[in-house]
């Protein structure tokens, strides 16, 4: 029905899409980079969408396009060092109108806006290459104002001349002060500034149109988001867990595509034709002419490289270590389908002693919660899922490692499926509601776990940290709400919201795309041809819409609190910066009637006892005295928003820093028998310490002795 409804609102508003735009303001020095006709139809289908779909039910207004304004222009000079006075005072002509602009499809203000930003930053990258070369007194006590944000806007060329002097200064001294040559700190800094003229000269009106709409989505609510196609591809293959390529990670090396990683098991790996710092300098599909890629804006070069799995990639390859003017290595690939494990669900076994007994407790890390709903859909009897990954996982600790308890790391995992989250809770309940959900219409669902029977039922406990987030919150709130585990940690991140993921093609009709495409062929639009050889209709991307809140089966809403540890941690995350009771623009906390659903423990008194015993730990743990004045300095530290250009001044603070630093760390290395480190010296992969790991384990192996 949903669908129906979107589709009506697609086809109203393509046949009135062809209403005369205005004329876009010229901004000499640059090339105008001008909005796409997809996109002005995009804009106007998100505000339709927003408008009817999204759960706040709001209508665009001048209060909400002043609010759009200044976000986007907070993205593209936040620190505000390219925009002038008169450049922000010329855009105040937006502020009231940006609303119906956007209504209207009418991008012509905000693409001119991030012309004249273009203008400045080329103007300042400029001014800064012919400031490299300058002579700098370093026994100065200047000051470099790095963080601006609360200041005023320059009012002058000259100001903010004075401005990016001091900020070229600074990186000379930090290079200064590492010890390098004169003559390459110049070089060093001269290459990093070229570089960024390089890669702002790539920026093309996709890139733009994804800026304004972040901005326009942000102020609406911080999780309804557009996704340019590029951006919609790389989620749902995060979301997925997989793609289709030849399985190997590139980045950008000096305008050369260079192969960071070659991911095992894909056609790169089987081929042992490539290698880690290979470089890729062409590329054909098939039987195809090469195309030359060096200078090519990265996710290009990719595009080129992926494909669907069975189908050939040629690669004209510059091994490591050879000169680029070498005469290229040619290959061939058939592309796979990829699974990234590395970012998938991973367990490993710990063993912990505790009053002279011995516990081995399996630690099951979730880094997102994670389905590839398009094999699922097709059938496909292994797709990849969080809730597939974990059982296998469980199976393999209960029966083959044989541990005493389990725990669920979910901190940094900013959520994912709710499906999956009601899914895995599943695992560790039986069968039960889960969450509760409201709809834009006031309408609260329950959904259950419908598992016969959990796939461990042993003693459990649950991580999380600030940015454990939404299917995060689900589950752990879940298992708090049926006592079925210990969560420990800091309060979550506060994210109670449910996102719809609506891709833009569907819902338009294909002879309008097709009218549409005919068109954007005609103004000369980057636009190719399909197999039958007639146009391709543009991608228009997705949004990802808020369409709903959930709730715990308590009633409660994570919304804003999150959800709070039994056991309860310092934060090393900023809980006044990070967290949706930061956002100015997110809903609400509230409540909902308690779901019918049976607790599977009462775990209050024993909650009482694991948190007198963490307490007991922490007033002589030497780690936790070290987290707390980190921490403190840390906070001290934000508040910070200048550096001295002095390099005997600034030398002797990181120094003291440094010397600070390895201080407490050898100090906590005394603790665990470990040598004491060297200036410089890096300590061994298998001695690293997780403090809360730790002594998340420890409250397990309390919470067994209890029991």
């Amino acid at each position: 029905m949903l669908k129906r409804i979107l589709m009506v609102t697609f086809t109203a508003a393509v046949l009135a899409c062809q209403a005369t735009p205005k004329q876009q303001p010229v901004v000499d020095g640059v090339p105008n980079i001008k909005p796409a006709e997809q996109q002005s139809l995009v804009c106007k289908e998100v505000v339709a969408l927003i408008e009817n779909y999204n759960y706040k039910k709001i209508k665009l207004n001048d209060s909400i396009s002043s609010l759009i304004l200044d976000k986007y222009i907070k993205a593209l000079d936040g620190s505000k060092s390219y925009f002038q006075a008169a450049d922000i005072k010329s855009f105040e002509q937006y502020r009231t109108t940006l609303d119906d602009d956007f209504r209207n499809g009418d991008l012509t203000g905000v693409f001119y806006i991030f012309n004249v930003y273009l203008k400045r930053y080329n103007e300042w990258i400029n001014y800064s290459l012919n400031q490299v070369k300058a002579k700098y007194d370093f026994n100065q006590n200047d000051t470099y104002t790095y963080d601006r944000e609360k200041m005023p806007w320059a009012a002058s060329s000259a100001a903010l001349n004075e401005i990016w002097k001091k900020r070229v200064k600074y990186e000379l001294i930090n290079l200064q002060i590492a010890g390098t040559p004169e003559a390459k700190n110049i070089e060093t800094i001269t290459k990093r500034y070229q570089n960024l003229k390089s890669q702002v000269a790539k920026l093309n009106n996709q890139d733009v149109f994804q800026m304004i709409m972040d901005a326009f989505t942000e102020v609406i609510d911080p999780h309804t988001n557009y996704f340019n196609p590029a951006n919609a591809q790389a989620f749902n293959e995060d979301m997925a867990r997989s793609f289709e390529g030849i399985g190997a990670r590139l980045q950008l090396d000096n305008e050369v595509i260079k192969i960071s990683e070659i991911i095992a098991g894909g056609p790169a790996f089987k081929s042992k034709l490539l290698s880690a710092g290979d470089r890729i300098v062409g590329v054909a599909q098939g039987n195809g002419e090469f195309e030359d890629i060096i200078g090519w804006r990265l996710e290009n070069s990719v595009a080129k490289i992926k494909g669907p799995k069975g189908t050939k990639v040629r690669l004209k390859i510059i091994p490591a270590g050879h000169e680029l003017s070498s005469k290229p290595v040619i290959i061939e690939l058939t592309r796979e389908k990829i699974i990234m494990e590395e970012q998938s669900a991973k367990k490993q076994v710990k063993t912990i002693e505790s009053n002279g007994q011995t516990y081995k407790i399996g630690i099951i890390k979730v880094p997102g919660f994670y389905a590839d709903f398009k094999a699922a859909n097709a059938g496909d009897p292994n797709y990849k899922s969080t809730t597939r990954d974990v059982k296998l996982l469980i199976d393999t600790l209960k029966n083959k490692d044989k541990v005493d308890a389990i725990v669920m790391d979910l901190r940094a995992n900013g959520g994912g499926s709710l499906l999956e989250a009601i899914d895995l809770t599943g695992l560790f309940i039986g069968r039960g509601p889960v969450v509760q959900v409201k709809d834009l219409r006031g309408k609260v669902e329950v959904s259950e776990a419908t598992n016969n029977a959990p796939a461990w039922d042993g003693p459990f406990g649950v991580m999380v940290d600030r940015l454990s987030a939404s299917a995060s919150e689900i589950f752990s709130g879940a298992i708090q709400d049926y006592g079925r585990g210990i969560i420990m940690g800091t309060q979550t991140y506060g994210k109670g919201t449910v996102q719809s993921s609506i891709d833009l093609n569907k819902l338009v009709n294909p002879s309008l795309l097709q009218r549409l495409a005919a068109l954007v062929s005609k103004e000369g639009s980057v636009s190719v041809s399909g197999a039958s050889g007639g146009i391709t209709p543009p991608q228009l991307g997705q949004i990802n819409l808020t369409m709903a809140k959930f709730y715990r089966v308590t009633g409660s809403s994570t919304q804003h609190k999150g959800v709070m540890p039994d056991i309860i941690f310092p934060s090393v995350y900023p809980m006044d910066k990070i967290g949706e009771d930061t956002e100015p623009s997110a809903l609400p906390w509230d409540v909902v009637p308690r779901s019918n659903f049976t607790p599977v423990k009462d775990l209050t008194a024993i909650r009482s006892s694991l948190v007198k015993l963490h307490e007991q730990r922490m007033a002589g743990s030497l780690d936790y005295k070290v987290l707390q004045q980190d921490i403190a300095e840390m906070k001290k530290r934000e508040n910070e928003t200048s550096v001295t250009l002095n390099e005997s001044k600034l030398k002797t603070e990181r120094d003291a820093l440094e010397a600070k630093s390895l201080a407490k760390t050898n100090e906590l290395r005394a603790a665990r028998g470990l040598a004491a480190l060297k200036k410089g010296e890096k300590a061994g992969k298998n001695e690293a310490f997780d403090f809360m790991e730790n002594e998340s384990l420890k409250v397990m192996a309390d919470l067994m002795q209890i029991k």
